[in-house]
Parts: structure tokens; sequence; C-alpha cells
């Protein structure tokens, strides 16, 4: 039985002080349950701090993103062998805003080139965590007008397959994928929870064309968009729905432990 998993985002939020401190408020919030696993990705700069912080706390450290050459003239990144010496245990991988795919945008519209994640890019990054034994969190999801014009699955499944192609099933017993529909993202909106089930079936049908039906069924699928306490209930509840990565809500230590202790 796949075990819940409920990862928080923390995007480019907290300095060090501020992340430690928002651990310790999880920790105090929060009884550790083994049905559920806790996951915390912060900034590159507060991983070392967050990762001594949630040291025997039962609480997992995952990276935003991860460059995929292990060393050389690459200015601004991070490798997967750097965040595997920190301990790290996760890494996100194919964010839409990585992608340059904004529910909201935050950012003028003139500088969405700059995030030009591909499903290529996704691929070296994937393959260079499981090379450094990190396990990927692959996001896939729609944007508001693929959704409008019915090319929701379409565009998923070409976002797994670009992502997963070339590796063998056995190197993606751990994966966890998240779906994300890009218009739930940092907008208020939120996918209702049977769409939202229906899809991470459909992505779980996907996968097990991409992988078989035996590493497929161990695959973790997680639902992100505007997940808060509010409606984590009913999305975890939800069959198909193996827990959630959380962006805004998971800043609040009290919000993020009712979101975890719903799963």
């Amino acid at each position: 039985m796949r075990t819940k998993l409920v990862a928080g985002n923390w995007k480019m939020n907290f300095t060090r002080v501020e992340a430690a401190a928002a651990v310790e408020g999880l920790v105090k919030a929060v009884d550790y349950r083994p049905s559920v696993e806790v996951l915390i990705c912060p900034p590159y700069l507060a991983l070392q701090t967050v990762a001594a912080a949630a040291s025997g706390r039962a609480i997992a450290v995952g990276a935003q993103d991860v460059f995929w050459a292990t060393s050389g003239a690459f200015t601004g990144k991070v490798s997967a062998s750097m965040l595997s010496d920190l301990g790290i245990n996760y890494c996100i991988v194919g964010h839409s805003e990585t992608r340059g795919r904004f529910g909201k945008l935050e950012t003028p519209a003139s500088t969405v080139p700059y995030f030009a994640e591909t499903d290529e890019t996704v691929n070296l990054k994937i393959k260079s965590l499981i090379y450094c034994s990190l396990t990927p969190i692959l996001c896939v999801g729609e944007i508001e007008s693929e959704r409008v014009a019915g090319k929701t699955d379409t565009v998923i499944e070409g976002q797994l397959r670009g992502a997963l192609s070339g590796l063998v099933p056995e190197e993606l017993a751990s994966l966890v994928v998240a779906y994300e529909p890009v218009w739930a993202i940092g907008t208020g909106k939120s996918c209702d929870a049977p769409e939202a089930g229906r899809v991470c079936r459909q992505i779980r049908g996907h996968l097990a064309d991409i992988l078989g039906s035996e590493v497929a069924e161990d695959v973790r699928i997680l639902y992100g968009g505007s997940v808060k306490s509010s409606n984590s209930d009913e999305i975890f509840k939800t069959d198909g729905i193996d827990g959630g990565l959380v962006g805004g809500a998971s800043l609040d230590p009290q919000e993020f432990a009712r979101i975890v202790l719903s799963a």
C-alpha cells in the first residue's frame, strides 16, 4: 500500500532563521504518523538549515530544482551530487514555474522566456537525480487554455513520456508524480476533488503504459494547486490521490500541520 506523502514547496520564501523556526513550528503542531510522510522543499540556501532542524523529526527534505551536469561552467546551478552531499532525499523537477507556465503571473510578461524548462531538460534532470539516488518529484499539468480546449490528458501524457524517455522501469520505482493544474497554482482556484482524482488515475494509466503496471502501481501521485486545510481532507480521500504538493499554505506551520493531519 502506498504511503501518503504531503510535501511543502516553500518556493522563494524564508531566510535560514525563518526556515528553522518554521520547522520547529511544524514539529510542535503535528504528531508523527507512519501512514503519512512529510516533506519540506525549502530554497537552496536554507536546505542545510532545514535538514539539520528536521534531523530525527520524521521530516524529509527536498530541493526545488536541480541541474543535470555533475560539474562545469554553469554559473548559479546546483547539481544532484551537491544535493546528495547535503543528505537531501527528494527534488522537484518540471514545476510549471520553471517551465514558464504560470497560473498567476507575478513577473513582467516580457521575462517569461527566462523560465525555459522543457521536457528534454526535465528528462536530463531526472536522470541525474536517479544517478545520485535521489527521488524525483515530477510535476505535470495543463494551463487553462489547454483545459478549455479539452487537451488536459494529451498534454499530461506528452509531459510524462518526454520526462521519462530513455529510462527503464527499475530506475523509477521510487518516482513521485505531482499533478498540478497550472490554472490552480497561486490563483486560489482548485480543481475539484473528483476531477483531480480522475486526472491522477489517468496519470497512473499512462505510467502503466510507459513503465509497466507493476512499477506504475507503486508510484505515488500527488495533487497540487491551491491545497489548503479547507479542501485537503476531501482531496486526500479521493481515489487515485496519494497526497499533496502544497505551495503557499505550507509556509504557515499551523496550516501545513492541519493539511498533514488530514492525510
